[in-house]
């Protein structure tokens, strides 16, 4: 019966939040995108009224922005070491239209090449293996890491003409 009622307290209080409130309260913790919001609150049972008006409240404010969640997440995904294309594709997929993505590749300073070697060198460091066979499938490998962490081919091939070729 205790665990009932604990259970009921719980709800009533999940019940009490607004989605303006729930909104503000995720977009303290990190940068969302416009559309990741709306699902986070849609998830949360909001009614699609609450979530629009809280939206729209949000934008007002500026409290909810696309373009810094974009810039946000191109500057954390480099830091980690990915490519333009994995960063643009994320994006894609947060519902960040693609003129943002566009304008943010344009304004970017950042050197894909300069990033495609700090991931390389991080992951892989020297290579010294002389067997031929070896050497082909380690060279696969580290190709395959490059796209996988999207890198564009002219990137890759600057890296390898460097250290996957020796």
């Amino acid at each position: 019966m205790a665990n009932n009622d604990a259970q009921l307290v719980q709800s009533k209080k999940h019940q009490k939040q607004t989605a303006l409130h729930c909104g503000v309260g995720l977009l303290s913790r990190r940068e969302h995108s416009e559309f990741e919001l709306r699902q986070k609150l849609n998830t949360r049972e909001f009614s699609v009224d609450d979530i629009e008006l809280a939206i729209e409240r949000l934008l007002e404010k500026d409290y909810l922005s696309d373009d810094r969640f974009a810039q946000s997440t191109c500057r954390y995904r480099a830091n980690r070491g990915y490519g333009w294309r994995y960063i643009a594709n994320e994006l894609k997929q947060k519902g960040v239209c693609s003129t943002i993505i566009q304008q943010l590749q344009k304004n970017c300073e950042i050197d894909w090449y300069l990033q495609a070697e700090l991931a390389y060198n991080k992951r892989f460091g020297e290579y010294g293996d002389n067997d031929p066979q070896a050497m082909q499938k380690e060279k696969a490998k580290r190709i395959r890491f490059l796209q996988y962490r999207g890198f564009s081919a002219d990137e890759i091939f600057a890296i390898e003409s460097i250290y996957i070729s020796n």
